[in-house]
């Protein structure tokens, strides 16, 4: 089985454990970066872990 490189919009707020809206207002404000593909945003889960390391560094 392929596993996925990336992870939808959905899928990565899910992994983050917060809401599709919430991720979409850090996306807009820079605080997370995405990849954008056409219309789409997409999030390598390994992006998403260094992330969420900083954001323990941080607090």
């Amino acid at each position: 089985m392929i596993q996925k490189a990336t992870l939808s919009s959905k899928e990565a707020a899910e992994y983050l454990g917060i809401s599709y809206w919430l991720l979409l207002e850090m996306v807009k404000r820079k605080k997370i970066n995405p990849i954008r593909c056409g219309g789409r945003y997409l999030f390598r889960q390994s992006a998403l872990d260094d992330w969420m390391t900083e954001q323990e560094k941080v607090s």
